[in-house]
């Protein structure tokens, strides 16, 4: 062939490719691939042989086909039917695709000859080459002996092979590797770089195929020990037929025998042999009969007629709960109450008590003191986070993995049939598309109804009556109400000052200096900085925070042991900037000096009380209230009602009768990343927004909580006891109330009801009375009598009691 470019049909090869010098035989259906050997046998049989990018492609253009292909000579056409015919070729030269002309009847392109580089004789016989055809053999002998059916004709012409070009184009012809991987060798015109190539593919191909073979081992070696142990067993099985030893009858009976013993209620006992007898039913190795077992299993572990014996005695239980509690007397005397009623009635139904507080105020402490007082198990459920009704009462038994209930597999671990339950953050459940876990409780906590609970597992009547419940909660708000109207809340308040103080004296110092290594007589820490911890180290309602205090006292004095010739730590109040940094929680800004314009109000939280400050700024402009500080919408209303009720007062109060108009009014509370709503500040508004009408100061050491009306009425609000500790711990003297909260007085603790001076209210006025700083002499003519009257509860007349109705 003397040409090196010339028009010559084209035949699309998909999956296919064929090298130089290379005979192949393969099936053409395509018509125009037809047309194309057709047109090349009425002619010089040469046709242009190249592999498609993609095998899909039915009509290819010139962008579907590789740039290099093999001109090669049609050898013989047999037709196999009207559509498709069979063909052999021999390859001749690589060829280059410089334009594919014609696409339609069939594929016509001019292409060009590739030169093939021929190695010199000196090349041919060097040491790098006769390395490279030594690798070649020895790669191409593994990837024959993991394949399996290589003809001993084509491993031995490729043993006396030294041609690098051919040998590579005749391995890369008979082997199986990728299409994209065999263009590649194709397309490489250097004889020892193609074979170099093609010995990368072989390595990785028998890499490989090595992987391929060492999973199919494992595979078949796992099927033929399963097949072999399932033979075995049915031979044994068998055997011990004939022999009448059967390990299944013998199981059978295990499970009959145990039922009986647990001498069970007629029902239960009938489910349970009915299970034993579909299990002896079942064939062996069969996934119903594990299932039965497992069900068996999980029913014979609960601990069926076993209980403890209750400790009915009140003097021993208070004993108990004095000694791991301080304070908390409410929380102890309703306690010892339940006990009393036990002792009393033995056969009683279990009591269900929620005890509801802020954080670490010792809620779960203090129910594993009643299970120690009561000398019953104590198994705790965590609830918090739990949103799938299957959590309380389990999966059926049918489902993969299924399991009982957390209530039934509290009792199994307790190893008791009346122990006491701990039911942990009850306010935290959630729900979503699974159900409701609160709803699932309801039969739980439901005493006249719990002595037959089913869990969805066991589907057989369980009696928790003789459980005694006790759940707890940082808030009832969360709590659906019929949850909770099956509960008797007993609520935890916080811990005052000298309660903390006792607490860290008795309990909390001495449980840090064992966990930290020390002795009594190593480490002394004054009741003064135990104060000045409370006080300005932390702020909440229990004791976690102080406990990681003293923690980090106890780190400080173990560093101090070791690291210098010291052999006791006195901490006093000095000491504690130089070890716990400075104070984190300083005195309220605005509580020792008069402002105008600045009240601090009291607030509830879920932690406890805190100081809810008020700032009101009165500019010149033209009516504009702007509120700010993360209000909610009942706190919005509350700044609107004490607004208009001012407004129905400017005479009194000496504010200009048009300052709705031409004052802009600018209501702020401080923390504005703290959301903030409720109605209890409406009096500390109030007396704000007066005090910067009027340039009023507000008296010094003075907090004050109660709603407003329009009216100007003050009504009762909630949380007073964790309000007053939050006043007393920021310095606080005096205290405003609305007049309905007196009654709540007696449930204050009275370390801080001897702290406070508690003012009750009814109206506003009088608020404003308590709360406002005497008129300053010096202020400018003319100088209004009025207002300053209307503060003087020895001046207040018929007008004020009108206003009071």
């Amino acid at each position: 062939m003397e040409l090196t470019s010339w028009n010559i049909p084209v035949l699309a090869l998909r999956g296919l490719t064929v090298f130089p010098h290379m005979n192949l035989n393969f099936d053409v259906e395509r018509p125009m691939s037809v047309r194309a050997l057709e047109h090349a046998m009425e002619n010089d049989q040469r046709i242009f042989l190249v592999t498609q990018r993609e095998v899909g492609v039915a009509e290819p253009q010139e962008k579907d086909l590789y740039p290099v292909g093999t001109v090669s000579r049609v050898v013989q056409i047999l037709r196999l039917s009207p559509t498709s015919v069979r063909v052999m070729v021999e390859g001749e030269h690589r060829a280059r695709l410089k334009r594919l002309w014609q696409t339609s009847p069939y594929l016509q392109a001019n292409v060009e000859l590739l030169p093939e580089e021929i190695p010199s004789e000196a090349f041919s016989r060097s040491p790098r080459t006769e390395a490279l055809l030594r690798q070649t053999i020895n790669l191409f002998g593994e990837y024959a002996q993991q394949v399996g059916g290589i003809p001993e004709e084509l491993q031995a012409a490729v043993l006396d092979c030294r041609d690098l070009g051919y040998l590579a184009d005749y391995i890369a012809q008979n082997i199986s590797i990728r299409p994209g991987d065999k263009q590649e060798i194709l397309e490489e015109t250097n004889p020892f770089l193609r074979l170099k190539r093609l010995n990368d593919f072989l390595a990785r191909e028998n890499d490989v195929l090595g992987f391929e073979k060492e999973m199919e081992g494992k595979v078949r070696g796992q099927l033929e020990r399963s097949q072999r142990e399932q033979i075995l067993r049915t031979q044994i099985r068998v055997m011990q037929n004939e022999l009448g030893e059967t390990d299944d009858d013998d199981e059978i009976e295990t499970y009959r025998s145990r039922i009986k013993e647990l001498a069970l209620p007629e029902e239960t006992e009938e489910h349970l042999l009915k299970e034993v007898n579909r299990l002896a039913k079942q064939p062996f190795g069969s996934a119903e009969a594990a299932v039965c077992r497992n069900y068996l299993d999980v029913c014979l572990e609960m601990p069926w007629n076993v209980t403890t014996r209750e400790r009915l005695n009140v003097a021993a239980a208070r004993k108990i709960l004095d000694r791991d509690h301080y304070g908390l007397q409410k929380v102890k005397e309703r306690i010892l109450e339940t006990l009393a009623v036990r002792q009393m009635n033995p056969e009683g139904k279990g009591q269900i008590i929620c005890l509801v507080g802020p954080p670490g105020v010792g809620k779960t402490s203090i129910a594993i003191s009643i299970a120690s007082a009561l000398n019953r198990k104590l198994a705790r459920l965590s609830l918090g986070g739990v949103r799938d009704e299957a959590d309380i009462r389990g999966h059926r038994k049918t489902y993969i993995g299924a399991m009982p209930g957390r209530v039934v597999e509290a009792i199994s671990r307790s190893g008791s049939m009346n122990p006491l339950l701990l039911l942990d953050e009850i306010d935290k459940l959630g729900n979503d598309y699974r159900g409701d876990p609160a709803s699932a409780l309801l039969e739980v906590l439901d005493s006249e109804q719990n002595n037959s609970f089913r869990d969805h597992f066991l589907e057989i009547p369980l009696d928790l009556s003789r459980v005694m419940f006790i759940t707890t909660a940082n808030t009832t708000s969360t709590i659906p109400r019929p949850l909770l109207d099956r509960m008797e809340v007993i609520e935890l308040s916080s811990y005052t000052d000298e309660e903390k103080l006792q607490i860290a004296r008795r309990h909390l110092l001495p449980k840090e200096m064992a966990e930290h290594g020390l002795k009594k007589t190593q480490l002394r820490v004054s009741d003064d900085a135990l104060r000045a911890i409370i006080r300005d180290y932390t702020r909440e309602s229990g004791v976690r925070q102080l406990e990681r205090q003293i923690a980090a006292l106890c780190r400080k004095t173990d560093m101090r042991l070791l690291t210098s010739t010291v052999k006791r730590v006195s901490i006093t109040e000095k000491d504690l900037h130089a070890l716990l940094g400075p104070a984190r929680n300083p005195p309220a800004l605005h509580t020792e000096q008069e402002e105008i314009g600045v009240v601090n109000g009291l607030a509830w939280t879920e932690a406890g009380g805190e100081i809810l400050e008020v700032e009101v700024n009165v500019t010149e402009g033209s009516g504009k209230l702007e509120l700010t500080g993360n209000l909610g919408d009942v706190m919005k209303e509350s700044v609107q009602a004490a607004l208009s009720c001012l407004r129905s007062r400017t005479a009194q109060l000496g504010i200009a009768g048009d300052f709705y108009k031409t004052k802009d009014i600018h209501v702020h509370f401080p923390e504005g990343a703290v959301p903030k709503d409720g109605p209890s500040a409406g009096i500390a508004i109030a007396t704000a927004l007066t005090s910067a009408l009027t340039g009023r100061k507000i008296r010094a050491h003075l907090a004050m909580t109660g709603e407003i009306t329009i009216r100007g009425r003050v009504l009762a609000i909630g949380g007073l006891k964790e309000k007053t500790m939050a006043a007393l711990r920021n310095s606080v003297r005096t205290v405003i109330i609305p007049n309905d909260n007196v009654r709540d007085l007696d449930e204050i603790d009275q370390t801080v009801r001897a702290g406070l001076n508690f003012v009750p209210v009814t109206t506003v006025d009088e608020v404003l009375a308590a709360a406002l700083a005497p008129q300053p002499v010096t202020v400018q003519p003319p100088a209004p009598e009025e207002p300053a009257a209307a503060f003087a509860p020895a001046r207040e007349g018929n007008e004020n009691a009108a206003l009071r109705q």
